[in-house]
């Protein structure tokens, strides 16, 4: 089949596109099983039936089109706009996932030299500007499942890969979130799991740095990752099985006022622990963090949340009072000033909560809570600047 033309579409190509606006899988199925439809046409601006399925941000379709062969990083686009950046300003999460699983490639920049993660910004889609700045292929990790060179076996049984990329990949940096994901996978909870994950992610910090386009974020990231696992290894070798104790240190708020001081200083110790001494990034994130007197803002885990995300933390939202998730809607009943994403995480945080409970009541109106909520922060803008040019 020749290689397509803008604007040289077949009468089942033009009803394709249709279809896909329309959002009906079922006909679209039916087209692509017909040799007059080329599952890459192009229409008169460059776009492929990919693209439009991303932008109308239409899942299903995106699926059904990629099990086809869609090209996901076809750059015939007049502006030279891909599928990703399509899925980016949709702002649908799902799709820029399944884009960036599918192959697309972050660093291609359209017309005006912007990426996938610029453009996403640019319109505000901040969740998918996450998404595509934390992705990290499984093809990477699933790398050491492999013996390599002389070794009888591989550093990472590949059992442990499912499980461990999945933390990789999570967007939310808050200890207790991890410990979480750690909690829920009884591969994980085990000691010689956990030292052959921390020591993966080591290798992997190193890589991130002496690979030709250094990646600092990337990183900061799998050194924090091995931190975390470091201490839940730690917690089991002193006979805490199921890693309550250590969820339970990571949450009590100290006596005055409630705040996870053991919380903001393991994160400050992960970060001065960073072995690149000479990292833009590490002295960026020293610069915010040293002159802050624990318990005032800006907190080690909203400058850390910024510098490796890139969420844009002025957008007002309510954060889990546990586990940091974000978009939490259920609230304390008595004095509701903490949110929670859930009943779990509710009960988890009680034990601390209970405390400060009845003087929250008593604030009413001139409540200050300590949920993580990620805010615009003063002084932190140069953390920011250098997300967006690195």
């Amino acid at each position: 089949m020749a290689a397509p033309k803008k604007g040289d579409l077949s009468a089942s190509e033009r009803e394709i596109l249709q279809v896909i606006a329309a959002g009906n899988v079922q006909q679209a199925s039916k087209l692509l099983a017909n040799n007059d439809v080329r599952v890459n046409c192009l229409d008169e601006y460059g776009m492929t039936p990919l693209m439009h399925a991303a932008y109308k941000g239409k899942a299903d379709m995106c699926r059904l089109l990629l099990q086809h062969g869609a090209d996901v990083n076809c750059n015939q686009h007049e502006y030279g706009y891909t599928a990703l950046m399509f899925a980016g300003l949709s702002g649908k999460t799902d799709i820029t996932t399944m884009m960036l699983d599918a192959g697309a490639e972050t660093d291609l920049v359209n017309s005006v030299g912007r990426t996938a993660a610029q453009m996403a910004a640019f319109v505000g889609q901040h969740d998918c500007v996450t998404v595509i700045n934390n992705f990290f292929s499984r093809a990477r990790l699933e790398y050491y499942t492999r013996p390599q060179g002389l070794e009888r076996e591989p550093k990472l049984p590949p059992k442990l890969a499912g499980p461990l990329h999945k933390i990789i990949m999570t967007t939310n940096l808050n200890p207790v979130k991890m410990v979480m994901l750690v909690k829920e996978n009884p591969l994980l909870v085990d000691v010689a799991a956990l030292e052959k994950c921390y020591r993966v992610m080591d290798l992997l910090c190193e890589q991130c740095v002496k690979q030709q386009d250094m990646n600092e974020v990337l990183a900061m990231k799998m050194h924090y990752i091995s931190c975390v696992l470091q201490k839940c290894l730690t917690f089991l070798q002193e006979r805490d099985d199921k890693l309550d104790a250590l969820v339970k240190s990571l949450l009590k708020g100290r006596d005055s006022d409630g705040f996870p001081q053991y919380q903001e200083k393991f994160i400050r110790d992960c970060i001065r622990k960073f072995p690149y001494c000479d990292a833009t990034l590490l002295q960026q994130l020293v610069k915010s963090i040293a002159p802050v007197e624990i318990g005032n803002d800006p907190t080690a885990f909203s400058v850390l949340t910024q510098a490796l995300t890139g969420q844009m933390a002025f957008v007002d939202a309510d954060y889990c009072a546990t586990c940091g998730e974000r978009g939490a809607e259920k609230r304390c009943s008595l004095c509701k000033t903490v949110t929670y994403c859930s009943l779990t995480c509710q009960r988890l945080h009680w034990f601390t909560h209970k405390k400060m409970c009845r003087s929250s009541q008593e604030q009413g109106s001139k409540q200050e809570t300590h949920t993580p909520r990620l805010k615009e922060l003063q002084g932190t803008h140069h953390v920011i600047h250098f997300i967006c040019t690195s």
